[in-house]
């Protein structure tokens, strides 16, 4: 018996793979993860294309049961399924970290993820520093880590991706607009500033779907912008080549 798990895109019921849709027509059960992203289909969609019941996994379904679903893939086909690639978030290699340790069978099945959905702004996917998350302010009320990872990134020239924070069972999802106030908050208690009005900055909402939209300008006009549905993501650039620069032109606010 096996825990496979099964990156299902970024976008709709279709953006599986043949691969992981076969492990999934065959498992004895289905699980769906739904705290790092957002679909842009319902559940009942996945269950009418899968042929299969789908169980939704909260994060503490997922991080304080998984023992129980690793001890069930001991004895029959389980699948547990993540919106994006299963390596997208940290938060699932420790599932697979589990499924090790006790010797339970573990296959990954890979898929589109928002790490190399971005490309589609132009910009190098080789040229992007760390990866940092925006979380919502309320819970982390001495949040810095998002600034200081910009500042690391800036200082090598490199581009910055920001995941902004997201809560489906309350039905908050952060976004572009807030996760810039958010940035230019933290930089108020700061005496160097890293950021400005000025500043180039790139939105992204529903990177992977057909109503993907992506806007670009100085943070001001950015923060103005209307993105529609999550979920969201927030790119400030490094160093750009030219070739970089003459793509988000296309995508320019005020076009």
């Amino acid at each position: 018996m096996t825990l496979y798990l099964i990156g299902i895109g970024l976008s709709t019921e279709k953006d599986i793979t043949v691969k992981g849709l076969e492990i999934i027509k065959k498992c004895d059960k289905v699980y769906l993860e739904n705290y790092t992203s957002l679909l842009q289909c319902s559940i009942s969609d996945l269950e009418k294309f899968y042929g299969k019941k789908v169980i939704l996994a909260d994060r503490t379904t997922a991080e304080q049961k998984d023992e129980e679903i690793v001890k069930e893939a001991k004895n029959k086909e389980i699948a547990f399924l993540i919106i994006g690639d299963p390596f997208s978030a940290t938060t699932h290699i420790e599932l697979f970290k589990l499924a090790k340790e006790k010797k339970v069978p573990v296959q990954i099945i890979h898929n589109a993820s928002v790490l190399t959905a971005v490309g589609i702004t132009g910009l190098q996917l080789y040229k992007f520093g760390r990866v940092t998350s925006i979380p919502f302010l309320e819970d982390h009320p001495n949040l810095e880590t998002p600034y200081h990872v910009l500042k690391e990134n800036q200082q090598q020239g490199l581009h910055t991706l920001f995941l902004l924070d997201l809560k489906p069972d309350q039905q908050k999802f952060m976004t572009v607009n807030q996760a810039l106030e958010i940035l230019e908050k933290i930089e108020s208690k700061k005496k160097e500033k890293i950021i400005g009005k000025d500043t180039f900055v790139i939105g992204c909402a529903r990177l992977g779907s057909d109503t993907v939209m992506i806007k670009a300008g100085p943070l001001e006009k950015i923060k103005k912008q209307q993105f529609g549905k999550a979920p969201h993501c927030l790119i400030i650039p490094g160093k750009m080549h030219f070739t970089e620069e003459e793509l988000l032109k296309f995508y320019a606010a005020d076009r």
